[in-house]
Parts: structure tokens; C-alpha cells; sequence
């Protein structure tokens, strides 16, 4: 069976610094894995690989068993979800934003998702009245769970999380990590420097604070 992430001794360099090297890792359909290391060793850059934003240096990248590359790469990005730490919103309201990715013909077809917004806002413990907010206003941690609904909305069953829970309190931590742990059919792989809060994942890949990395099985 096709692996749904895999990426095969990958190295990752900008200019003369490498900063990923011989780095293997592979996720089923449906696993979830958490990427831990210190900063500066390659996490977010791994999540950044599997979306194409960064080539690596060597090694291959693969979604659903499909290789990346310049001629598939935008077509393999609309079965990835990615959410970032800072996630950029753009303009206009909190409602505006969370409807924007249905303006494209990519996602025309899904606009009906969004009637489950009141369900998600709950869900992920926002007030529906911050619809109506500039997103200019919002906390970091509102903007982080407007993005995840955003991508959850999309339909997508693969997710690459960056430090997605890092401006929530314990009660959105527990949120964020209660509605993937109920996904048995979304593979997720979670960058994260507070590991407890994923605790229900199948396995943890540690990357070393240097420039060498061995297979993560």
C-alpha cells in the first residue's frame, strides 16, 4: 500500500548550510507522527518539503505513493492541509477569511462545508461573533484555530501541522488534540515543542541538533 508522506534520504540545504541530511520517513494512511528536535534543525523545513516551498538538495518526496515534482506539485498540494504557526489570514473579516479558499474552482464544489462552521467554532472553543471581527484583531491563538478550521473544511486527509497549538491555552491545546486523535482516517504529521499535548500519536521522530539525521521507522 501507496504511503500517504514519504521521504526518502532527504537533505536540505540553504546556501553552503545543510541543515537536514539522510533524513527517511514514512507515514501511513491514518498515522499520526510527531517531528521533535531544537530549533534550527530541520522541522519545519521537512513540513515545507512535502509542500513543494522547499527543494531539497537530494532525496525524494512522495504523496499517496506519487512522486513531487515540478510537473505534479500543484496538483499533490491540494491533498495536503497545511497550517503554520503565524498563519496568514489576509484581509477583511474573520468570515471572509475562512471563505476565501472556496472562491477557487480547485474548491468550488466543497462551499457547502462551510455550514459546518458553527459546529467547528464550538468545537475548537471560539464565539461565533468572531465571524464578524477584522482579522487584524485577532489573537494569535484565534488566528491559529481559524486557519485549522479553514483546512479541516477543505476536506483534505493528509494535515502538516507547524506549531499549531502555540499560542492556545490548556483547554484549546486539549481541543486541538482531541479532534485529530478522533480522525482514524487523516495522517497528520505534527511539528511541536510541547509533545504531551499529541500524546495519542503512534510515534514520536526526534531530529538531532546537527546536520546528520537516520531513518525514522
Amino acid at each position: 500500500m501507496a504511503k500517504a508522506l514519504e521521504a526518502n534520504d532527504l537533505e536540505i540545504r540553504f546556501g553552503v548550510q545543510t541543515v537536514l541530511r539522510g533524513f527517511s520517513l514514512a507515514l501511513a494512511s491514518g498515522e499520526k507522527v510527531l517531528l521533535t528536535g531544537p530549533s534550527g534543525c530541520g522541522k519545519s523545513s521537512v513540513l515545507r518539503c512535502f509542500l513543494g516551498f522547499v527543494a531539497p538538495g537530494a532525496g525524494s518526496i512522495s504523496i499517496d505513493g506519487e512522486g513531487l515534482t515540478a510537473a505534479t506539485v500543484w496538483r499533490l498540494r491540494q491533498r495536503v492541509a497545511y497550517v503554520g504557526q503565524e498563519p496568514d489570514l489576509g484581509t477583511g473579516t474573520a468570515a471572509q477569511a475562512v471563505e476565501r479558499p472556496f472562491h477557487y474552482r480547485a474548491n468550488a464544489g466543497l462551499r457547502r462545508n462551510l455550514d459546518r462552521v458553527p459546529e467547528l467554532f464550538e468545537r475548537f472553543h471560539l464565539a461565533r461573533d468572531l465571524l464578524q471581527k477584522d482579522v487584524g484583531s485577532l489573537s494569535g491563538g484565534e488566528k491559529q484555530r481559524i486557519a485549522l478550521i479553514s483546512a479541516i473544511l477543505l476536506d483534505r486527509k493528509i494535515f502538516l501541522l507547524d506549531e499549531v497549538t502555540s499560542a492556545l491555552d490548556k483547554a484549546g491545546k486539549q481541543a486541538v488534540a482531541d479532534y485529530f486523535h478522533s480522525r482514524d482516517d487523516a495522517t497528520a504529521l505534527i511539528v511541536a515543542h510541547d509533545p504531551e499535548v499529541f500524546s495519542f500519536v503512534q510515534r514520536i521522530v526526534a531530529l538531532p541538533g546537527n546536520s546528520q539525521a537516520k531513518e525514522a521507522t
